[in-house]
């Protein structure tokens, strides 16, 4: 519909241009002079849930209305092909001037990209929430702008823990001891442990932090530090070695089998990121859920894990007033509201984050939004943490395997950090 009402606007200005501009120049279906700004994104939607080119075709048209000097032409890609297509107009000269995905340190260390404090107003620069606002910067200068957020809960099936009058863990003990019960009632994964290649550096740190160690510290990789060692351990000895975590070694359960375990309700817990209620929402089955937070070993509270998307504006065409204008409408509460909400993610910004913790509709997300102020991301900053986490999702299942050596593997691993 947004793609018609495009179309609309660009005939009937074209045709006002023909008819009383005689020829003078300017993008179609803008002002003569109009600046057009290029921007591409990554699509969230799937089979269910709307295409994101919908909400970017929303942005872009009501942006235009109030700013009519200055034109939005979005693109939406696959997340699977949306970085090698920035990098390939990138390499031929042509950056976009904004672009919406996953990292950011490459090009920033580059020298190719506007710092925030190039584009955006005081107000919007504050609103965002601190852990995300740190986690974009590279050398202390903020390159990356938080686009979307999610982070990793722990899912119970409520029907599996009443059937065992199980209450929800709050440290590794009882934890252990729910999945022991569960696997005494013959369910087939007490707890299901993702570390199979799709995107085992995820559940990796969400256990990493529970045990009070994770990937960097003070900007550096701590890899092999002895809370991450003491954590891998507990794991091959009390979850997996004494058959808690299901029929499949760690290793080889990707991420997809282990939440379709849980949906189908042969999974009694599962870390997994807040898309997981969608795809609970659009199963037949509706396997009744709750979340927590993973507990930590001794029940105290440690971070999250967590996720962002970036937002990033290239200077290669020179744009940066107009895209300025663009970034500061886009991250209005309006659009930050509608991006989260469709797509079962968190706001980056204060003001919704509030909003939605205080609005009933949005209920399913208030767990994931208390986890905002206390996230742990991954270390995006460091130019090599491509090849820490491939490292991550080859190895790291080798390490609670009934032989598995944890303190060999992270080793091997850090080496991909030097």
């Amino acid at each position: 519909m947004h793609r018609t009402a495009r179309t609309m606007v660009t005939t009937a200005a074209a045709l006002a241009l023909l008819a009383g501009a005689g020829g003078c120049g300017g993008d179609a279906g803008t002002e003569a002079g109009a600046t057009t700004l290029t921007v591409i994104a990554t699509n969230y939607g799937d089979s269910v849930h709307k295409n994101s080119q919908g909400y970017w075709d929303r942005v872009a048209l009501d942006f235009e209305a109030a700013n009519p000097d200055i034109h939005v032409e979005a693109k939406v890609y696959p997340a699977d092909t949306v970085d090698a297509k920035v990098a390939e107009l990138v390499k031929q000269g042509k950056a976009p001037d904004v672009v919406q995905t996953g990292s950011y340190a490459e090009y920033a260390s580059e020298g190719l990209l506007y710092s925030a404090d190039e584009l955006l107003s005081i107000a919007v620069q504050g609103s965002f929430a601190p852990s995300l606002a740190e986690a974009g910067q590279l050398q202390r200068t903020q390159y990356g702008l938080p686009f979307t957020a999610s982070t990793r809960l722990l899912y119970y099936n409520k029907d599996l823990f009443a059937r065992a009058d199980l209450e929800p863990p709050t440290t590794w003990d009882e934890l252990v001891a729910a999945a022991e019960v569960l696997k005494d009632w013959g369910v087939k994964y007490p707890i299901a442990v993702p570390l199979g290649p799709e995107e085992a550096e995820a559940e990796t740190l969400t256990w990493l932090l529970a045990g009070d160690g994770g990937y960097t510290q003070g900007g550096a990789y701590t890899l092999t530090s002895d809370a991450n060692v003491s954590t891998l351990e507990w794991l091959r000895s009390d979850l997996v070695g004494a058959g808690l975590t299901g029929p499949v070694q760690p290793g080889k359960l990707n991420r997809t089998e282990a939440l379709d375990a849980f949906v189908e309700g042969e999974a009694a817990m599962v870390n997994a990121p807040l898309s997981l209620i969608r795809q609970i929402e659009d199963s037949s089955l509706s396997v009744p859920y709750g979340t927590i937070p993973l507990p930590s070993r001794t029940g105290q509270t440690e971070p999250t894990m967590g996720t962002a998307d970036w937002t990033i504006a290239f200077k290669q065409a020179g744009h940066r007033e107009q895209t300025g204008r663009f970034l500061d409408f886009l991250y209005s509460d309006e659009y930050v509201t509608q991006q989260a909400s469709e797509y079962q993610l968190l706001p980056v910004t204060a003001s919704v984050s509030a909003a939605m913790r205080a609005d009933t509709r949005y209920r399913s997300l208030w767990n994931g939004l208390d986890t905002l102020g206390n996230m742990d991301l991954y270390p995006l900053s460091e130019t090599n943490w491509s090849a820490v986490s491939t490292a991550i999702r080859t190895q790291i299942g080798a390490a609670v395997t009934p032989a598995g050596d944890p303190e060999a593997v992270l080793t091997s691993i850090a080496k991909a950090a030097r």
